[in-house]
């Protein structure tokens, strides 16, 4: 009787076909930080405060103390710019599952467009009105450059693009890395060298209210590039090709859809948009490049794009979601002692969860099937 009413109550509050995409991913995301709970009491610790702590480090709660012209309004733009980045890597690979195709070379093709971003533009010295519209630019060819080649790949010799997007990341990574240490190292942080705060696409140390703020530019073109993507796959011709071709490529085929241009097309835009990322990353909320390190962001792009259900606006609060989480563990791991580790568990397990998305849709639909049943056979 009991486990009758919590089923009920649940297909009450998740079982609206119209709200799954909103439900069945905040379902997960409980059902993770659950588990994850679970995990850092067997630890000793107290997950309310570690909680809290990732809110506190995040600038969506107030800290006890902040340093000198900081506050919770600095800590909060300080995560709507490295969320901006998550934003622009999310919608890449949401872009390249709508087609059928799975893009984990996000970090490769970040790393290519805000390589050559930072030698062509950020240490050129040139204006800020010329210099920051031209990062996107390169940042944008550079990335649609490696994705373009991946789906090129994929048309003309049938390579899975899970493997050439594997072996680019170790390419880039490596051959990136020669040359950064070769010819732009800064011999103290042993990074590249800083780019000019010209060519940045953050500003930084903005006064306002008696503070300094970080400011992205970057994130007013996410929101804008977001909207767009959602309207260019439902509105567009090509928008419509890509997504038949993802459903069913033979079926495309049938109707007349070149699917191997599609596909080279559909991998274009989704390196353009992890350029995008990353020059976000690069020369927006980092001003250098760490060599041989890829960016954990383009494989976290992952699970944000699979949490928002590759929807546009799914994917700006995943990426909000996830950019808590890691922004925030820095903070947690000092408060409350919980080590640093905790956040890419959480991560992880949101992940883990996503990928059983269908499943979970399978099930409440099977469950609301099975009781509408009983009801029409009380009713007889």
């Amino acid at each position: 009787m009991i486990r009758a009413k919590m089923n009920k109550a649940f297909l009450k509050i998740f079982g609206k076909e119209e709200w799954y995409l909103v439900t069945i991913p905040v379902f997960l995301i409980l059902l993770s930080f659950i588990v994850a709970a679970i995990i850092i009491i067997f630890l000793g610790k107290n997950p309310f405060l570690a909680f809290y702590n990732l809110l506190q480090g995040s600038g969506l709660a107030p800290k006890p103390a902040y340093g000198g012209h900081k506050s919770m309004l600095t800590d909060f733009l300080s995560l709507l710019n490295y969320m901006t980045p998550m934003i622009f890597a999310s919608l890449s690979v949401a872009i390249a599952l709508k087609g059928g195709l799975f893009n984990i070379g996000v970090s490769g093709q970040m790393l290519f467009g805000g390589f050559f971003a930072t030698i062509l533009v950020g240490y050129s010295g040139l204006d800020w009105a010329i210099a920051k519209p031209l990062v996107l630019i390169v940042g944008i060819i550079g990335g649609a450059i490696i994705g373009g080649l991946i789906g090129l790949l994929k048309h003309k010799f049938n390579i899975n693009e899970v493997v050439s997007s594997i072996m680019f990341n170790y390419i880039i990574q490596y051959v990136f890395s020669f040359f950064i240490h070769g010819y732009y190292i800064d011999p103290v942080s042993r990074q590249s060298k800083y780019i000019s705060d010209a060519s940045r696409l953050t500003l930084v140390n903005v006064q306002m209210f008696n503070l300094k703020m970080d400011l992205s530019i970057g994130f007013i073109i996410a929101i804008i590039l977001a909207i767009a993507v959602k309207v260019f796959l439902d509105k567009s011709r090509l928008g419509f090709e890509i997504k038949a071709v993802g459903a069913n490529h033979k079926g495309a085929n049938y109707a007349g859809i070149n699917v191997g241009r599609t596909r080279v097309l559909t991998m274009l835009i989704s390196g353009a948009f992890a350029g995008l990322a990353g020059v976000t990353y690069y020369l927006g909320y980092f001003a250098s490049i760490q060599p041989r390190v890829l960016p954990s962001m383009g494989f976290d792009a992952i699970a944000v794009a699979l949490l928002g259900n590759l929807h546009s606006y799914g994917i700006i609060a995943a990426s909000f979601i996830i950019s808590i989480i890691d922004k925030g563990s820095t903070y947690m791991s000092s408060k409350a002692g919980v080590r640093q580790e905790i956040a890419s568990v959480i991560t992880a397990l949101i992940l883990l969860f996503s990928a059983c998305s269908v499943y979970v849709q399978h099930k409440i639909q099977s469950k609301k099937d099975n009781l509408e049943y009983k009801a029409r056979k009380e009713i007889k």
